[in-house]
């Protein structure tokens, strides 16, 4: 049975990836009109090409403050050995998409609702990035996805 996706619905999901390395992988793409809560991300570091060797989870989307699109916001950086595990289950939220472009700062409610709005083409991302090619994470991510469409 295929699970309902429509407006109004709300659902749980998994994403699973196998040996992350720098290449920048993006962990949950957004869809207009969409809220994701991110409830858990699960990092493994399977093979780490240094001891303390860095990874980092971002928001790639809109900076309300300078009123600039597909701009990258570190919230987690994290130091890595091989074999360790490191649980990020801190909730946070994005939209799906950025707002209709606006001159930042945010400062007003017209602006706050424009971002509400999620009226422009432009995805927001979850990604994680890691230090060095030869790092080889493994990566669970857990969210609630609700469907505002």
């Amino acid at each position: 049975m295929a699970i309902a996706r429509g407006a109004g619905t709300e659902i749980l999901r998994a994403h699973h990836f196998e040996d992350i390395d720098s290449t920048n992988q993006i962990l949950i793409v957004g869809v207009q009109h969409h809220i994701y809560t991110v409830l858990s991300v699960i990092i493994h570091g399977k093979a780490v090409q240094a001891a303390g060797n860095v990874i980092e989870l971002a928001i790639v989307g809109y900076d309300s403050k300078e009123g600039t699109t597909a701009q990258e916001c570190t919230f987690l950086q994290q130091a890595m050995n091989a074999n360790e595990t490191f649980v990020w289950n801190d909730k946070i939220v994005f939209n799906g998409f950025e707002p209709t472009n606006f001159s930042g700062p945010l400062d007003d409610a017209t602006k706050q609702n424009a971002i509400a709005d999620q009226g422009s083409s432009v995805a927001q991302l979850l990604r994680m990035a890691t230090e060095h090619a030869s790092d080889g994470y493994e990566v669970n991510v857990t969210f609630i996805d609700q469907n505002n469409a």
